[in-house]
Formats: structure tokens, sequence, C-alpha cells
């Protein structure tokens, strides 16, 4: 029987299969290579039923599957190797490397300074491949909270919904945030705060993420941007002072419900407003300057005096078929509740399901499991 295990070294980064990007982990504590299958159907990878299944041991549950996928070119640095993965049905990661490739290419990890050590197999060389943080193109798993998920049974199972970073825009949803004004309004315009030296290099910092995500291009004419402390985790948040758009913004009449559980004390997978596309004809009115140049939000940012109620309404239609029967939602606020824990196992199974067949993505470090 095969292991996918915890407790291992491991490493992600983006590289790519077959000449398409991948979220490729290096874990020395996987017996052999996978594929996620999801990764093999979006790229057309054919896959091959195999004479008997592979029983692999993974954190939470056992998975049986029969089929292979061969002779894939994954390229790390400079050299390409062609390697047979094995498919797993329900893989977060698109590609693991395991020990069997490891020891073939005498691969070490080294995490502190997050390279993987490899033997050339054209020059006989010692290479170190630098594995850099990542920051976007696709949806990575930090890999301290992945070592976390994989202690948790079924949670272990979707590590694609708790991504370290977003992986830039959302997609195109049934609904787009709207932005409707009092009729014959207009906000007001209003001159970039003054920042100090430090705020500065956090602004071009905060800016630079934001555009190199996708979620703000230049615009012409804006409301002043700000920092907030954040509550959670320390450190400053990047706010954009909405004060004068929301003045004139016809308020959302969605009702939120009444806070009358201790929400502090429940589950808690942060869902971000980054998620959810603005209505193209509403972006302009998002605008806001800096001293470094004039933005705009392509989605639904904070501050935005309707965002709330919104994000409720998207949240409610996900879960429409669980709401009241072992799900409760306020806002980015999810409740799980069950009679008995193997009734618990399978309700939270099918919570998890609902953000990842919606591309929705939740912050590890805000759930509580139990």
């Amino acid at each position: 029987m095969d292991q996918v295990p915890a407790g291992e070294p491991v490493l992600a980064g983006t590289f790519t299969v077959n000449g398409h990007p991948a979220v490729v982990l290096f874990d020395s504590g996987a017996t052999h290579t996978f594929l996620s299958k999801s990764y093999a159907l979006k790229h057309g990878i054919k896959m091959y039923k195999l004479k008997e299944d592979y029983h692999i041991t993974a954190p939470g549950s056992p998975v049986a599957t029969g089929l292979m996928a061969r002779q894939l070119k994954v390229d790390i640095g400079p050299e390409s190797f062609v390697i047979n993965h094995v498919v797993l049905p329900h893989q977060g990661i698109d590609v693991i490397l395991g020990m069997n490739w490891m020891v073939e290419n005498d691969a070490i990890l080294h995490v502190g300074s997050r390279e993987v050590q490899l033997k050339s197999k054209v020059t006989g060389k010692i290479l170190k491949v630098h594995i850099p943080e990542q920051k976007h193109l696709e949806a990575t798993v930090n890999t301290s909270e992945l070592q976390e998920i994989r202690k948790i049974p079924v949670v272990c199972d979707f590590p694609d919904v708790f991504p370290e970073e977003l992986p830039g825009l959302p997609p195109d949803r049934d609904v787009e945030f709207k932005i409707d004004l009092i009729p014959g309004t207009a906000p007001r315009f209003k001159e970039a705060v003054r920042n100090g030296t430090d705020e500065l290099k956090e602004l071009k910092t905060q800016l630079q993420e934001q555009l190199d995500k996708g979620f703000i291009p230049h615009h012409l004419g804006a409301v002043p941007a700000l920092f907030v402390e954040k509550k959670d985790q320390g450190g400053k948040r990047l706010c954009v002072d909405y004060r004068p758009l929301n003045a004139v913004t016809i308020k959302n009449k969605y009702p939120l419900p009444h806070i009358d559980i201790p929400f502090d004390q429940l589950a808690e997978p942060k869902c971000r407003y980054y998620q959810i596309k603005i209505g193209e004809e509403d972006i302009p009115k998002t605008a806001f300057s800096t001293v470094y140049g004039l933005y705009e939000y392509l989605v639904m940012s904070f501050g935005l005096t309707n965002a709330p109620a919104f994000f409720m309404y998207m949240m409610n239609s996900v879960f429409m078929n669980e709401l009241d029967k072992f799900v409760v939602v306020f806002i980015d606020d999810i409740l799980v509740y069950s009679k008995n824990e193997e009734e618990h196992g399978d309700h939270l199974r099918t919570v998890l399901t609902r953000p990842r067949e919606h591309q929705l993505y939740a912050k590890f470090s805000k759930c509580a499991f139990g």
C-alpha cells in the first residue's frame, strides 16, 4: 500500500508539466509521484487503466485509484524529467513528486533555503533549483499549513480550498457586484493621503501585489487610499476611503441575519471579498489615488457599503441546499453542525465541496475543526 503521509519535509512551487503551469509539491513523505485527476482532465492528459488498483494511505481515509498518466514532461529549472504518475481523484495539489523520483534523481530538499538539489541527467553535475515563494499564477498551499491540513480527516482531501494566496482574478460568475448610485449624484474626488516613509514602502508593496494578481489596473481620478491595522495577524491592510462613494450609493436591502450565535467560537472559513468581480460598468466608481498613481478595482474590495450584503447573498446561494439542515452562514463565517462524528464527516465533505465547485477559497488559519 503506497502512502502520502504527513510530517515529512515538503516544498511547493509552480513548474510546467507538458507545457502547462502546475503546482508541484516535492514531498519526501510520499512513496510515489501523483497527479491530480482534475489537472489531467483540464489539460487533456491521457490516463491509462491499470490492471490492479493502487491503494493509497492518505491522512483521513485510504484512497483507491486504477489510473496512471504516463511519460509526462516535468520541467524543473534547466532540466526536464519524463515521469509516470499515479492519478489521484481528490488531490488538491496538481503534482506530487515523491521518494521514488527523489531517489532516482538524487534529490534533496533544503526547506530553509527553498532549494531542491538534483543530479543532472545530462552532465551528471549537482544542480540546485531555487523554488520562489508563490505570489500568483496558481493557488498555492502554504506548506506549513499543508502539514496541519493533512492531519485533519476529510479536510485533508481539500488542500486546494485553503491556498496561501488567491490565484488571481476570480472566474466569471452568474452574479457580479453592482454599485448603483442615487440618480443625479456622483462621488466627490479627494486628494491622495500623505504617507510616512514606512507606509510608502508598504503601499508600494501591496499595490504591486494587487497589480500582479490583476485586481487593480491604472485609472484616472479617484478617492484616497489609506492603511488600517489587521486585527488577526498584525501588519497593515490597504483600504480605500469609499465614504464619498458610499454616501451616494443606493443601499442593498438584502437582509443580514441577527448575530444571535457567538460566531467567535465557531469554525471560521474566511472567504475574502476579492473573489467576486465588479460589473464592468461600475469599475470606474471604485477608483482611488495614491502617490504612485491612480487605480481602480476589478474585484469587490473592502469598504464598499453593499459588500457584506452581496457576499451574504452569494454565500447563501452557494450553500442553498445545506442551509438550516447542517449549515449556518453569516457573511463569511460558516458553522457546520451534526448529531454525531460520522455524520459530521459527511456534512463537512459536502460543505468543502461547494467552494471547490465555485472556485472559492478559505483561510485555513481562520478555521477551527473539532
